[in-house]
């Protein structure tokens, strides 16, 4: 069952007993003892931040299939209605790992010297898994006043937040159109409200994640352009460490990643030709069904599902051409930098512990 509580401000203390609690099996071990005392195998708790979506399956899978537990780790999940509000905490300590999306809150935070890493891939964009597409209204579309990214000059473009991954893919596409990033009106609203909004008109176009995406275009509010992905590989979601947890707990750290990357995995088994069609998709759906905000078992078949790399492995290209987009917009504050903010030191330990990556056929 998924472990769900409030943000605690509880110290770490039950994490410095890892290596107590591992030198004392080792020594059962030793001495052919090979049952052990439920005291000496207990699990380190390690909170992780979520928002409750699709990007999140690897953390549910590995904790349904029973990887944490595997790697001697209790998860509990602290359910945040943002991304940004996990920062301070997981700066502070107060949460160990986080899964949130790139921004330039992310690169402020680490200006500010809130130290916090970047540590695999969560959620990106490989060919034929464009999970944040670009809709626009459909009428604009039919009337045919919007055949490409050029005709939305002057239009009204929702983004979920100022300084986020959508902003840098429309800049991408305004760009094909030869247009610049300020040649469309802002809109700023959540995610599930872009539905509504391009049904009533209150905007043309949007950069939108799933499920709201195929909502839209089933309700007939909106269509995706014949047009190519005008970024593809971007890096959108990312997993990230506390500087604490890395410095204090790099071994469970490591653990963590190793699970990680075995739900990720799984994951990329439940994939197919860009839907939930793999082997796996049947098990997947059932789990995020029952640990996502996605509740209705239908969605699956129709929205397209976020790429995982089953490495890990992050598109630092994708992170530095987003740096720069923040930078010529002025969301920047202080400097930091886009090495500062990463870490592949876990997934290539976890990657050599499990090996490559081999796909269920």
């Amino acid at each position: 069952m998924t472990n769900v509580q409030r943000l605690s401000t509880a110290p770490l203390a039950r994490i410095r007993s890892w290596n107590k609690a591992v030198s004392t099996v080792a020594l059962l071990i030793a001495s052919g003892i090979t049952t052990v005392p439920a005291a000496a195998a207990e699990l380190i708790e390690v909170r992780v931040g979520i928002n409750n979506v699709i990007s999140d399956a690897p953390f549910f899978i590995a904790n349904n299939k029973g990887y944490f537990t595997q790697q001697g780790i209790k998860i509990t999940f602290v359910s945040f209605d943002a991304g940004p509000k996990m920062i301070a905490p997981l700066g502070t300590g107060q949460l160990e790992v986080a899964a949130g999306a790139m921004s330039a809150g992310l690169f402020n935070a680490a200006a500010r010297g809130i130290d916090i890493k970047v540590v695999a891939d969560k959620g990106s964009t490989p060919p034929g898994y464009d999970y944040m597409p670009i809709l626009v209204r459909k009428a604009l579309v039919d009337s045919g006043q919007v055949k490409s990214y050029k005709d939305l000059k002057g239009m009204k473009v929702a983004e979920a937040g100022k300084g986020g991954s959508p902003g840098s893919k429309l800049n991408e596409a305004l760009q094909k159109g030869g247009l610049s990033y300020k040649d469309v009106q802002h809109e700023y609203i959540g995610y599930p409200q872009h539905v509504a909004a391009l049904m009533n008109g209150a905007i043309d176009a949007s950069v939108t994640t799933e499920p709201s995406a195929s909502q839209a275009i089933e309700r007939g509010a909106a269509v995706k352009l014949n047009e190519d992905d005008p970024y593809p590989n971007q890096q959108i979601a990312v997993l990230l460490y506390g500087g604490d947890f890395i410095k204090k707990n790099p071994q469970v750290a490591k653990k963590f990643m190793v699970a990680y990357l075995k739900g990720a995995r799984f994951y990329n088994d439940a994939l197919k030709d860009g839907k939930f069609a793999g082997p796996n998709a049947a098990e997947v759906i059932a789990i995020l069904t029952k640990d996502s905000n996605v509740k209705d078992p239908g969605l699956y078949s129709k929205m397209t599902p976020n790429g995982i790399h089953p490495d890990g492995k992050i598109n630092e290209a994708s992170l530095l051409k987003d740096y720069q987009f923040y930078k010529q917009q002025g969301y920047l504050e202080g400097t930091s930098t886009v090495e500062q903010v990463i870490d592949t030191s876990f997934a290539a330990a976890a990657l050599k512990e499990l090996g490559p990556y081999q796909p269920k056929r």
